[in-house]
């Protein structure tokens, strides 16, 4: 029988300490706000299941972090910032229990200029955007839970997404501007990372600091036309959306060519995909129509083109691209799950091609087309038919032995996850600085040796 986790000793004492931040120890409510979508992964799944924080703690400025941090430090309670948990790694689940701490109420927007804007971590992305498109600009990335996620969550647990065809990842050099931080020590303080130094907070899962303001260059808001165009194979949408990529007078924002039966279970969109057919889902800018459309030729039949919108009543395309791919065929089949793959530049379609054959009844082929490190690639989130664990992990290996970078999703720590397998260096020695006691987020940075309590 497994014991049930006991509530830190001292966690009377530090909710006393918060004096009016909000507090929930409502153990359903905090064991749910615990979770995020490491589900996906059975490996995950079965680790962290019954996984929670003892108590939530919700502040709303950056004073009121301050203060969370100073008790936790005190009685040395571990804390682990979250904002929408739509991560998939369980990113935003405690391990030792402790502090939940939901950044959600961080939305202020302090400024907009000059092409950037600093906000709150806490902020919903969808919701930013709505903000800035009367300035006619937009972020220039967002993951497929845009209309959940936070701009904070994003940067602490994300690396990529719809706009990555042409911006990269957020570790591209210019993505993220600067982080403010709050130390998590008896006396803690903030420090304002610019530049290169901001990565240090950049998919880190928290554990670098506490993430109270951002800056983010921002975008032309362009006007969005999103489609579906059907191809006859997956190689087919895969060598258009690999043309597509290339095409740099062509403004876009997201190209994923996704094989059949994937499409089948695309709900609301299913009667634009074609029985057995493969499809590419696109967003290009309304002004650049013609020239894809003169690109395309007779290759493949548009099903499907509208206005792109994050208003409800109707799912965005993007919502059936990147993680998204996975979750609607989760729906209706919890018998598979996904990788992370990255393709080599300079044969991405063999390779891809490769992959597919090597794997004709496990793996069923999703890839978005992406700028990384100044080439034009394909990033992957194939969804793979699991059967066991040392099957799931033979198969990465041979990715890997035919030159596909994995990142491997079915692990919960930094090092792991990591397509190098291993934590930044940097990372390493500023969580030593803001977190030397090693209470944000522990167990997720498995290279990070705490300080001895005095």
């Amino acid at each position: 029988m497994t014991a049930i986790p006991q509530p830190h000793p001292k966690l009377g004492a530090l909710i006393d300490a918060l004096g009016d931040v909000p507090v929930v120890t409502e153990a359903a409510t905090v064991r749910k706000r615990s979770r995020d979508f490491f589900w996906y992964s059975p490996i995950l799944n079965a680790q962290l299941h019954g996984k929670s924080a003892d108590v939530l703690v919700s502040p709303r400025t950056e004073a009121e972090v301050m203060r969370v941090a100073a008790a936790c430090a005190r009685f040395g309670v571990p804390i682990t910032p979250r904002g929408a948990a739509t991560g998939n790694y369980g990113q935003a689940v405690p391990l030792h229990g402790g502090v939940l701490l939901d950044l959600s109420g961080l939305t202020e927007v302090e400024w907009v200029r000059g092409g950037v804007v600093r906000c709150g971590p806490g902020l919903v992305m969808s919701e930013l955007d709505a903000m800035l498109a009367p300035q006619g600009l937009e972020q220039r990335l967002h993951p497929s839970t845009k209309r959940r996620a936070t701009v904070g969550g994003f940067v602490a647990g994300g690396s990529g997404g719809i706009g990555s065809i042409t911006y990269g990842g957020l570790r591209e050099p210019g993505n993220i501007r600067a982080a403010r931080i709050v130390t998590v020590e008896p006396e803690p303080h903030a420090i304002e990372l610019r530049g290169d130094a901001a990565q240090k907070v950049n998919r880190a899962y928290g554990t670098t600091g506490i993430i109270t303001a951002l800056e983010m260059p921002l975008a032309p808001a362009w006007p969005w036309v999103e489609m579906i165009v059907a191809f006859d194979t997956f190689a087919g949408a895969m060598a258009f959306g690999h043309a597509a990529a290339l095409a740099d007078g062509i403004v876009k924002k997201l190209i994923a060519p996704i094989a059949w039966p994937l499409p089948s279970f695309f709900a609301e969109v299913r009667p634009f995909c074609p029985e057995g057919r493969a499809v590419l889902i696109v967003m290009v800018a309304e002004a650049s129509v013609e020239s894809f459309k003169a690109l395309l030729g007779g290759d493949g039949d548009i099903t499907l083109e509208r206005p792109a919108s994050d208003a409800p009543g109707q799912t965005p395309l993007y919502e059936y691209t990147w993680n998204h791919t996975t979750l609607q065929m989760l729906k209706a089949d919890r018998g598979v799950t996904y990788l992370q793959c990255l393709f080599p530049h300079d044969r991405v379609l063999e390779s891809v091609g490769e992959m597919c054959a090597m794997f004709p009844e496990e793996l069923l082929g999703h890839c978005e087309f992406i700028r990384f490190g100044g080439r034009v690639t394909a990033s992957a989130l194939p969804v793979i038919r699991f059967s066991t664990p040392e099957r799931l992990d033979a198969i990465m290996a041979l990715h890997e032995a035919h030159g596909v970078m994995i990142a491997n999703p079915h692990v919960m720590t930094l090092e792991d996850g990591s397509r190098h397998k291993r934590a930044d260096a940097d990372q390493i020695g500023f969580k030593r600085e803001v977190d030397p006691m090693g209470l944000l987020n522990p167990g997720k940075m498995r290279s990070f040796v705490p300080a001895p309590r005095a």
